[in-house]
C-alpha cells in the first residue's frame, strides 16, 4: 500500500536585519571594501559541449582583482571611516551627558547623607556609651543611698527602743504630742 505525504509550501519571508549591530568586522584584510565585484574576463570557458557551467581562469579574475585593490580604487570606501561616521550621527550625546550629569550630582548627594548618617550613627553611640556610664555611676549612687538610709533606719529603730526603754514616761508624752505618721 502506497501512502503520501502531504508538505507544505512554506515560504520563506526576508529576514529584517535593521535590528542587527552593523559592526562589521574590524582586520585590515576587511577595512577596504569593493563595491562592485571585479570584472570578468573574456577568457571563460565551458568544460565539456553540453553543460553550461563556465569556468574561470584564474589568472584573468586575479588579476582584475589586484588591479583593482592596488590603486584602491575610486569605488573603495574606509569601512572603519563609515561605521565611525554612522555611530556619530545616530547616536546624540547630550542626552547621555545630562543624565550622567544627573547620575553624578545624585551620587555625590547619596554620598553626602551617607556620610551624615555615619556622623549622626558616631554621635548617637557616643551619647547612648556617655548614657550608659552615668546610669553606672547614678545606679551605684542609688545602692550606696539605699544603703546609707537602711543602716540610718536601723540606727533609728535602736536608739528610739533605747529611749522607750530608758525613758518610757518622757516617751509617751512625747509620742502623744509627736504621733509618728505610721501610727494612726
Amino acid at each position: 500500500m502506497a501512502t503520501t505525504q502531504s508538505y507544505s509550501n512554506a515560504t520563506s519571508l526576508p529576514i529584517d536585519m535593521s535590528s542587527k549591530s552593523r559592526l562589521a568586522p574590524t582586520p585590515a584584510t576587511y577595512r577596504h571594501i569593493s563595491l562592485s565585484p571585479p570584472e570578468v574576463a573574456e577568457s571563460i570557458t565551458t568544460s565539456g559541449g553540453s553543460s553550461a557551467v563556465p569556468s574561470f581562469s584564474n589568472s584573468a579574475t586575479s588579476s582584475n582583482y589586484d588591479d583593482l585593490s592596488s590603486n584602491g580604487g575610486a569605488s573603495s570606501i574606509d569601512l572603519m571611516e563609515l561605521l565611525n561616521d554612522r555611530l556619530t550621527t545616530s547616536i546624540d550625546p547630550i542626552p547621555l551627558d545630562r543624565a550622567l550629569a544627573t547620575q553624578a550630582q545624585t551620587s555625590g548627594a547619596l554620598n553626602a547623607k551617607h556620610r551624615e548618617l555615619l556622623a549622626l550613627q558616631a554621635e548617637a553611640q557616643r551619647r547612648l556609651a556617655s548614657s550608659r556610664a552615668k546610669f553606672s555611676e547614678g545606679m551605684k549612687a542609688a545602692k550606696e543611698v539605699k544603703k546609707d538610709l537602711e543602716w540610718t533606719q536601723k540606727r533609728v529603730s535602736n536608739l528610739k527602743a533605747k529611749t522607750e526603754r530608758k525613758y518610757p514616761a518622757q516617751y509617751s508624752m512625747a509620742k502623744g504630742r509627736y504621733p509618728t505618721p505610721g501610727d494612726d
